[in-house]
């Protein structure tokens, strides 16, 4: 497992998570629609905003986010580049 990790670490540059692709992930997984997110970020322009990167997440999104859909925190506090 550790040789593993090693020869990933060195050809593979996954970089931070990514908060947006990790909602669409879980969104996929889940079968979920722009719609089922609103109780969790919020009416569905601020869901559209954020979906389509023109909103950052509050901090009360990423509580309610990982508290509903289980997203890890690390996925959603990731600034992405």
């Amino acid at each position: 497992m550790t040789l593993v990790e090693a020869y990933e670490n060195k050809h593979y540059d996954f970089g931070p998570a990514d908060p947006v692709e990790a909602i669409k992930f879980r969104m996929e997984q889940g079968g979920l629609t722009p719609r089922d997110l609103e109780p969790f970020i919020g009416p569905s322009g601020r869901v559209s905003e954020v979906l389509n990167r023109k909103r950052p997440l509050s901090l009360r999104m990423v509580k309610r986010l990982h508290d509903g859909l289980k997203i890890p925190y690390e996925s959603l506090l990731t600034e992405a580049s």
